[in-house]
């Protein structure tokens, strides 16, 4: 069952981050160089409110510098770099291992 939701977890991850490339490869056809927007400013534009929140829970728990040198440059990734590393954090976690034979097992 978690190994499902690990799954699921994963392929949404992908998902999002397929669309992130695909809008920054948009911008970077238009601007005619590469352009990667990070994923901080992408958070920013869309929800600056739930960013703030963010912000004030991570400070709460792991303080400001936990801020400022673990998250923010986490966060100045592009969105795609980022929710890629999390598809496939997610897809390590929910791969299943093939089991091996023991010495004296049926083949």
């Amino acid at each position: 069952m978690i190994r499902f939701v690990l799954r699921g977890l994963s392929i949404i991850s992908l998902a999002v981050g397929v669309i992130f490339a695909v809008l920054d490869g948009a911008r970077s056809v238009g601007a005619s160089e590469f352009v990667a927007k990070p994923l901080l400013e992408i958070w920013m534009q869309g929800s600056a409110q739930s960013l703030d929140d963010a912000k004030h829970f991570a400070v709460h728990y792991i303080g400001l510098s936990g801020w400022e040198n673990v998250v923010v440059p986490f966060l100045d990734l592009p969105g795609w770099v980022v929710f890629g590393l999390i598809a496939l954090i997610f897809y390590a976690l929910s791969y299943k291992r093939e089991r091996k034979l023991g010495r004296f097992a049926a083949r």
